[in-house]
């Protein structure tokens, strides 16, 4: 069986280099980024500039679309730039060069104004006395709740893709990712312990993402693990995609603020 060409937008950031140590054996990866690589298959480019990325776009079956400004609450200038106006080449590049499915990294941040109202925020915050037995977890038929202009950008992208989906038969698949640790040890927070997405669960869902059918045109699904404290339902990822997480990151935090601040810090991905 002939190996899928995928594209990586973002590919030197931390997920991107995740996914490309994963996916390499069984797909052609190639990546996309501002930052030039030692990757024989990179390509280097800005997506908020069109005309530097098109090249990249040539014959690949798959984009995943990581590439962002993904400070939580960056100020609109680079929002705008590198989210908005970013996706949209992604987008219409794929396009031009007939690319038929684009995995597109979104966010919890999407919903994230929910960490503010309880009992979302109690586990947020790791008030777990306070947070009642049975309590709903947030799904994809709720709404958008950004909170932030990444945030905002998220939900952009989101509906970007449903237009795509609808009028130029790009399938689009939106995975709301929790968050992903550079070290994989989610313990450090109460934030992380309910929002992890391990590197081996991020590798599955992103795989099932690309291996979905034809037929599932446009979705938005949740991604993080299989973990105690939970904010967001992954029912809905793991009855359409499939996706079965491995891990799950218990019930008990540490604590690390140095670690927290680390892994929380600014970052452009692209």
């Amino acid at each position: 069986m002939t190996k899928k060409n995928i594209l990586i937008t973002g590919g030197t950031g931390i997920i991107g280099n995740i996914l490309k140590q994963e996916l390499n054996k069984d797909y052609n990866i190639s990546i996309l980024d501002k930052i030039d690589s030692s990757d024989p298959n990179s390509f280097v480019g800005d997506i908020s500039d069109f005309n530097s990325i098109q090249e990249s776009f040539k014959n690949q079956d798959v984009v995943i679309h990581l590439a962002a400004d993904r400070r939580s609450h960056g100020e609109w200038g680079s929002v705008m730039k590198n989210n908005i106006e970013g996706t949209y080449n992604v987008f219409e590049a794929a396009k031009k060069n007939g690319i038929k499915r684009i995995i597109f990294a979104s966010s919890n941040h999407a919903t994230g104004g929910f960490y503010l109202v309880p009992p979302w925020s109690d586990v947020f915050n790791g008030n777990f006395d306070k947070v009642p037995p049975n309590y709903k977890l947030i799904n994809e038929k709720d709404r958008i709740k950004p909170d932030g202009y990444y945030g905002v950008s998220k939900a952009f992208g989101e509906a970007l893709g449903s237009y795509y989906s609808d009028f130029h038969n790009i399938s689009s698949i939106h995975l709301r990712i929790g968050w992903v640790i550079s070290d994989d040890e989610p313990t450090f927070s109460s934030e992380s312990l309910s929002l992890w997405l391990s590197h081996k669960d991020l590798a599955q869902i992103t795989r099932k993402s690309v291996e979905a059918p034809e037929s599932l045109k446009y979705g938005v699904f949740y991604a993080t693990s299989d973990n105690y404290w939970k904010i967001f339902s992954i029912k809905k990822a793991k009855k359409i995609l499939g996706y079965k997480p491995s891990d799950n990151s218990g019930k008990v935090i540490t604590y690390n603020k140095e670690k927290f601040d680390k892994e929380g810090s600014s970052e452009l991905d692209n």
